[in-house]
């Protein structure tokens, strides 16, 4: 999830277990402390592909994070010792915003490894877009309640309700993603398609419009699904470019994203480039982790030693409103053959690499 979520999840766990004691310093170390997992992205892992699945490892691990709470709950009893709440109050409440986080994490599309070091494909239940207001906004009310009225009598209670509340938003997430895999494994069962495997994640901002992926061989299908539709979802069938990935059966680049995104990539080959998406992420045509893997020479396809991320670009607002009407409208058509189309186009930093001096 996003920093600020992430912040106001620590600080409202911590508000709610220490805050009678601790004050408002409770939301401070709350926020810190539950900000600190991420703090792995300043590290250099040497390639995009590489700082995309080394991200989420070893600093949202469960095993590591636990011994940590444990460490810095002896050194807080050690030195700044306080009579008035128990080393278990205190570990709890350390434990708790340091697992939430990437707990939270594993809720969306990304991939969280919670077992570091041991090796399963990363978690994610994928039920809860990157940025949700409706998770954040409790949180973000109590936090600020406690900041301007501190923790004492009925507002010390904020936190415990706004996560109650937030919780109970995240539940109903899993629901959603539930209700929109069993419409479409309808749908592929009327059709006669057999799924590889099926993705499902929400749209941008809600958990009201669930965008689905089915791989199927050498394509995949789209399809969206709302909680108000009345009528079977839509099957839309696109190439995904499988045949390119022969060129990388060497490469430990691509065996690791495999690997972490649990094969759910498309393959495009975009003038002489040999271009990998992951389409778990972001929006049909809109997806943050592009990578640059290979280049076409002679006939062959070169892996280059450090892959490259493409720029991308976030989507625009006619099409965020589309969907969002969609969520209403069952009715309204959303092209998402045409915008998945637009993966295929030629990508200016693709020109560049190729001749900078046309940059």
């Amino acid at each position: 999830m996003d920093s600020i979520t992430q912040a106001v999840l620590g600080a409202s766990i911590q508000g709610a277990l220490l805050g009678r004691w601790q004050g408002r310093k409770a939301l401070l170390y709350g926020a810190m402390l539950g900000t600190l997992p991420d703090l792995d992205v300043v590290i250099d892992y040497g390639d995009a592909v590489a700082d995309m699945t080394y991200h989420r490892g070893f600093s949202h691990s469960l095993f590591v994070l636990s011994t940590l709470a444990v460490l810095l709950t002896w050194l807080i009893r050690r030195y700044r010792p306080n009579p008035d709440y128990s080393s278990r109050r205190l570990f709890l409440a350390i434990w708790l915003v340091l697992i939430t986080h990437p707990l939270l994490d594993s809720f969306t599309s990304y991939g969280t490894q919670l077992l570091w070091p041991l090796m399963p494909v990363p978690t994610a239940w994928s039920s809860i877009f990157i940025i949700d207001p409706l998770y954040t906004l409790p949180l973000c009310i109590a936090v600020a309640l406690g900041l301007l009225h501190g923790l004492r009598d009925k507002v010390a209670k904020a936190p415990a309700v706004a996560l109650l509340l937030s919780s109970l938003y995240l539940a109903s997430t899993l629901a959603g993603k539930q209700m929109a895999e069993q419409r479409v494994e309808a749908e592929l069962a009327r059709q006669g398609i057999q799924a590889e495997q099926i993705f499902s994640t929400p749209t941008p901002f809600n958990s009201m419009l669930w965008r689905v992926i089915v791989l199927d061989g050498a394509d995949y299908h789209e399809a969206l699904v709302s909680w108000l539709d009345q009528q079977p979802p839509r099957l839309e069938r696109i190439p995904r470019g499988t045949q390119l990935a022969a060129a990388l059966a060497d490469s430990p680049a691509h065996a690791r994203l495999s690997w972490f995104t649990d094969g759910v990539l498309r393959y495009d080959q975009i003038g002489e480039r040999l271009v990998v998406t992951d389409i778990r992420l972001g929006m049909t045509g809109f997806h943050p982790f592009r990578f640059d893997f290979a280049t076409l020479e002679d006939g062959q396809w070169r892996v280059h030693e450090q892959i490259p991320r493409l720029p991308f670009e976030r989507g625009d607002a006619e099409r965020l409103q589309l969907l969002l009407t969609r969520i209403w409208r069952p009715e309204v058509d959303v092209p998402l053959l045409a915008w998945a189309s637009e993966l295929g186009k030629p990508v200016a930093a693709l020109n560049c690499q190729a001749e900078p001096s046309h940059c």
